[in-house]
């Protein structure tokens, strides 16, 4: 008997039915707004993780010499892939372009409430586009998707933020600040007690008063903007973009789920304009579900041209624990349309039945086991079948087969000749 590698999960039927009806009703939003899927490699050279987050990434990477003596390492975000993949085709490419991807992603890291060293998430991007346009259109995505999902506006918050109001508003004091670390610092604000927030916003290069300040600005509503673009050229530019963003997420029909929050920093480095990100409103997942933003200068990072870039990546691990706290998560139960039982020498008509309901999109399943007319019953009911269709030789000699309703335990006779026939999803209701 072997274990499970900790940090990794298997996925019985029951459970990937709920994950699939999750993943299909997110990728459908993507795809409604034009966003076209991309397949990207489990594997990709480690020095392109290195080069892009330090050396110090290498330790939550799986990472290993192939057999072609090459350090590689199983993909841990999609965006270097992504990046990669934009510049092996900048020119050719009609822009701005748009592309959805969901896959699994591993990190060698801490397991805790949703987070895993096995991950899936859906990645949607935008390349090509500066206009805030774009951005309003990512919330948008967003937004989509969790209401799509059953979750309504009082479950979940969006809350956006703008890099460059942050880093202009440091750079407004007089002091030497290593405005990398101050925002990682505001990042990760909520996570830490206020006398080391305030200790490492002093070793950012802040006095302790400045750091006061700097918090102080950082609860600003969406009324004193004008007043904090006053520090500086910088700033004003910056909340000039962030309000045109806010703007057209109103003509996109979401504003009402945007809350500002310039606490909200994303602690990833490459974030240059907008930056957001999604929380349960109650609080009970104590982590953000997902996040995104603005990224203008990752592809020419990468050996690319000077291309704007905007996007998020919902943690389907994340979004799982929303939906479930909000009671919007599918039942982790089979569904079966049709069950086609066999009593005796009636294959060929049962099969010849169970051909014409796939046909006509349904689920079927029929016996492959020779088991007797009771266990095939049990069995029905276990994959929870809709309706029966019993084909036995009695019922053929009469040209009829009986369809048995497995919620109500009604059934009745029908003419074989007719069934299906026409009718899309014939049921009891149909003959009775």
């Amino acid at each position: 008997m072997y274990d499970r590698v900790k940090g990794f999960r298997d996925f019985y039927p029951e459970e990937m039915q709920a994950r699939r009806w999750v993943m299909d009703t997110i990728e459908g939003v993507a795809t409604r707004y034009g966003f076209r899927e991309i397949g990207t490699p489990a594997l990709e050279p480690t020095e392109m993780y290195v080069d892009k987050s330090g050396e110090e990434i290498v330790e939550e990477l799986y990472h290993f010499e192939d057999k072609g003596g090459r350090d590689v390492a199983l993909t841990p975000e999609l965006t270097p892939s992504v990046a990669r993949m934009f510049v092996e085709k900048q020119q050719a490419l009609s822009k701005p372009v748009k592309w959805v991807s969901t896959r699994p992603f591993w990190r060698y890291e801490q397991v805790q409430q949703g987070r895993f060293r096995e991950f899936y998430q859906t990645n949607v991007d935008i390349f090509g586009s500066s206009d805030p346009a774009a951005d309003a259109e990512i919330l948008a995505v967003a937004v989509d998707m969790l209401t799509d999902l059953g979750l309504a506006d009082e479950d979940f918050e969006i809350r956006v933020s703008h890099r460059d109001i942050l880093s202009g508003l440091l750079e407004s004091f007089d002091a030497d600040v290593d405005t990398r670390e101050a925002i990682r610092t505001v990042d990760k604000r909520a996570k830490i007690d206020r006398e080391e927030y305030l200790d490492d916003l002093y070793s950012a290069g802040l006095s302790y008063d400045q750091a006061e300040t700097f918090d102080d600005l950082l609860q600003s509503g969406e009324e004193e903007l004008d007043a904090l673009a006053d520090r500086s050229e910088a700033v004003a530019d910056a909340v000039s973009n962030l309000r045109a963003v806010l703007d057209a997420t109103a003509d996109f029909g979401v504003r009402d789920a945007i809350t500002l929050s310039l606490t909200t920093a994303r602690g990833l480095d490459y974030y240059t304009g907008v930056v957001f990100e999604c929380f349960d409103s109650t609080g009970e997942v104590s982590r953000a579900v997902f996040g995104g933003g603005r990224y203008d200068d990752l592809i020419e990072g990468f050996g690319g041209q000077p291309t704007p870039a905007v996007g998020f990546a919902p943690g389907h691990a994340t979004l799982q624990l929303l939906c479930q706290r909000a009671g919007v998560w599918p039942e982790e139960e089979l569904s079966t349309d049709y069950y086609v039982l066999q009593v005796g020498d009636t294959r060929a008509t049962a099969a010849r039945i169970a051909r014409d309901l796939r046909e006509k999109g349904h689920v079927v399943e029929t016996d492959v086991a020779d088991r007797s007319f009771g266990a095939q019953m049990g069995y029905a009911d276990g994959i929870n079948a809709e309706t029966v269709v019993i084909v036995g030789e009695q019922d053929l000699a009469n040209d009829e087969v009986t369809l048995k309703e497995m919620d109500e335990g009604e059934q009745i006779s029908v003419p074989v000749a007719e069934f299906p026939g026409d009718r899309d999803r014939p049921t009891f209701e149909d003959y009775a």
